[in-house]
């Protein structure tokens, strides 16, 4: 196990002059498990290539301990990577699959066989030790890449999208495993996914790139409570923020006709703005008798949640918003609703950088 740096380490591939991964300081603790998240594009899985030396570093370095391995091929860094296609060889039975790294690095048999007869055991793979791949399903694949992982006793795990081929069922049932598993072995890892439900359930933090910028590193409750950009508070969550841009007027936020005010150091930060981006999740707004006219567009029923899609109003212009509502009394298509902001949950940020508002490093406009 160690702890893993990013210091300011950039890829920018041949032929292009954006940075596929820009500047990155990250920092993973021993033991812990950091996910990286975001769309297409962001970045994540070249850094995690970048971590595993199957990219050259074009500037900055990554260290794994003590060690820089910058420059290190990776062979030598001592790390275990699970892939989304699991990468299982279909000649070899589930045994001789979990077993290879290990037959690779000349470890005797009697050790080959007793590692992998206890990764079969914690992976409750046991029963299926002689049989191919191709006579496995799916989630089962996936436990045999992990197993192949574990055997191999690294430094740390690397993991890219191993879930992405499997089903809904599956993958909520296997990111429990894996997260579990991780807990019990304590190893150092870094998995890297673009669903953002599966990156709040599974990270001890998340790290959230966009465009190969991280745009903030935090643990999940506060990435959902403080996001320190409109990025990262429109992409965390589900259904995702409102966010809208309104008139800012002696230190409230002018949603007509409710006026909200900013708290000292938000409305500070805002001084000298004419306008400011309003951040409020579906569940901070809620039915008034004198609040935000809206009319409901789409009610989406969950089961134990539903959600309304309203348009309403704003100073701008016409917005939709999406509001939490109780699933035994939804609203219907075309009822009117008036809505309020709950007290101190919305979230204010800068109308041009997008940067939280009432925070040191996110006022000041852009950059």
């Amino acid at each position: 196990m160690a702890e893993i740096r990013f210091e300011h380490a950039s890829v920018v591939y041949p032929g292009t002059e954006v940075a596929a991964v820009h500047d990155l300081d990250l920092v993973v603790a021993d033991g812990e498990l950091l996910v990286l998240v975001g769309p297409s594009g962001s970045g994540k899985t070249t850094a995690l290539r970048m971590l595993a030396g199957l990219e050259e570093v074009t500037a900055g370095a990554i260290f794994i301990g003590a060690e820089d391995v910058t420059d290190v091929p990776p062979k030598d860094r001592d790390l275990a990577m699970v892939f989304q296609n699991y990468a299982l060889y279909p000649y070899l039975d589930v045994a001789a699959n979990i077993a290879f790294p290990l037959k690779m690095a000349r470890v005797p048999k009697a050790e080959r066989e007793r590692r992998v007869r206890e990764a079969a055991e914690m992976l409750e793979l046991t029963d299926f030790l002689k049989r191919k791949p191709a006579q496995l399903s799916g989630g089962q694949r996936q436990r045999v890449a992990m197993g192949r992982a574990i055997v191999r006793q690294p430094k740390a795990f690397l993991m890219d999208e191993p879930l992405s081929n499997l089903d809904a069922k599956l993958r909520v049932q296997m990111r429990g495993e894996i997260a579990s598993l991780q807990a019990r072995l304590g190893v150092t890892s870094v998995y890297v996914t673009h669903d953002q439900v599966e990156a709040m359930t599974m990270g001890h933090r998340v790290a959230v790139l966009h465009e190969g910028h991280l745009m903030q590193c935090a643990t999940p409750r506060e990435l959902y409570d403080e996001p320190m950009n409109t990025f990262v508070a429109g992409f965390i969550g589900s259904p995702a923020m409102n966010l809208c841009t309104v008139p800012l007027e002696e230190g409230s936020a002018f949603l007509d006709p409710v006026r909200i005010p900013l708290d000292s150091a938000a409305a500070a930060g805002a001084t000298g703005l004419a306008e400011v981006i309003v951040g409020i999740r579906p569940e901070s707004l809620e039915p008034a008798t004198d609040g935000l006219p809206a009319r409901v567009e789409l009610v989406e029923e969950l089961g134990s949640d539903a959600y309304a899609v309203c348009l309403a109003q704003l100073p701008g212009g016409p917005a939709k918003l999406t509001v939490r509502v109780d699933p035994w009394r939804a609203p219907e298509r075309g009822e009117r609703l008036s809505l309020m902001p709950r007290n101190g949950e919305i979230h204010p940020f800068h109308p041009q950088s997008g940067r939280r508002l009432g925070r040191p490093e996110a006022d000041g406009g852009p950059e």
